[in-house]
């Protein structure tokens, strides 16, 4: 799949040719007032004569050195991705982006009482669609959903999946319950009936142990630990017999790397081998799954030091329809996509700058 090539095939070239779908840009809800137009009475009266004071939990420290590229972050202004004018400026023109699908980590799941979760999310979606998607129609996004209230999930998806601008639903990576498992099937079904895609993205789950081992002491140990419980849901989503009950669903799994498929999916194909009377829905080995359903944006690339290194692991995935180009606007990585980009070979960086991402999200 990888290949030697010129550099007439290189990114270099294709710059120059193709535009780029961006398949993981964040919008940031600036405060809890910022939604009030979008809140019922009653919620408002709530968040400015209680203590209740909406979503305050985030996967994301403000001014952690990931969270945002420097200078996007002001201490006494919005926070970072918060501005449809920044993301048009930044992402949008400046790189020839042609879509960009915004993720919102509104982490309603920290909510819980049911009807505040439902409400702040509802009115997550609506802000999403009022002032993102409906201001340019170079948008998609992810549905919110109160992912620990499944059937209440179900019903938001429903109630706002018919808007074209929704291509996905927003699944935390840690959840309470392993996203494959049975409680979460309304859920699926729900995503199914709309034709959307499923985004698992980084975050999720506060007051829940950011580990399988219990509380750690650094945020270092919750960023680089998400890959091991992105795995974990790919471990349950294809065992459980999910994808086997919904064929047609495709997984997008976002900020959580990709360099770690190929080991991961030998030790899992191995093991489905030994085990596979126990589970025997599974019917095909897992690497068969993960190649038919699941996506996997570039950013943050965890890539090794070597580029002939960073060729293996992207031959070991085994497939040129995985891999997606994101920015993880306006978070900040040490690596830059574009290291990947130019040492593939041109066909290759065709799909990963934008075919990949047209194909699954059905973009003209």
């Amino acid at each position: 799949m990888t290949g030697n090539h010129d550099s007439e095939t290189s990114h270099g070239t294709m710059a120059r040719a193709r535009t780029l779908v961006d398949a993981d840009v964040h919008a940031v809800v600036p405060s809890t007032q910022s939604l009030f137009p979008y809140l019922s009475a009653h919620w408002r009266d709530h968040v400015t004569n209680t203590l209740m004071k909406g979503v305050v939990e985030t996967a994301y420290p403000r001014f952690a050195p990931t969270t945002s590229r420097t200078g996007l972050d002001a201490p006494n202004g919005p926070p970072a991705g918060s501005s449809l004018e920044a993301l048009q400026r930044d992402v949008l023109d400046c790189d020839e982006v042609e879509y960009a699908i915004l993720c919102c980590t509104y982490q309603v799941d920290s909510l819980h009482n049911p009807d505040a979760a439902v409400a702040f999310s509802s009115a997550a979606n609506d802000w999403l669609a009022a002032e993102w998607l409906d201001q340019d129609p170079r948008l998609r996004a992810g549905i919110v959903v109160p992912v620990h209230y499944p059937e209440l999930a179900a019903r938001e998806i429903d109630r706002v999946g018919g808007h074209p601008g929704f291509v996905q639903a927003n699944l935390p990576a840690r959840t309470t319950f392993p996203l494959g498992s049975r409680i979460n099937s309304p859920i699926w079904d729900a995503i199914a009936r709309n034709d959307l895609v499923a985004a698992i993205h980084f975050g999720g789950a506060p007051g829940t142990p950011p580990t399988p081992s219990g509380w750690s002491s650094y945020y270092l140990e919750d960023y680089a630990g998400m890959a091991h419980v992105v795995q974990s849901q790919l471990v349950s989503l294809i065992t459980e017999g999910t994808l086997e009950a919904h064929p047609g669903v495709k997984v997008a799994v976002l900020e959580a790397g990709f360099t770690w498929i190929g080991p991961f999916l030998w030790r899992f194909d191995k093991e489905w081998r030994n085990l596979r009377r126990l589970v025997p829905w599974v019917r095909r080995p897992p690497s068969a799954y993960l190649r038919d359903h699941f996506r996997f944006t570039i950013q943050p690339l965890d890539a090794p030091d070597r580029n002939d290194h960073l060729l293996q692991a992207i031959d070991q995935i085994g497939s040129e329809h995985v891999l997606m180009y994101s920015s993880d606007y306006p978070h900040r990585h040490a690596s830059d996509p574009d290291r990947l980009l130019n040492i593939v070979p041109a066909q290759l960086a065709d799909r990963i700058r934008a075919d990949n991402a047209k194909a699954l999200y059905g973009l003209p």
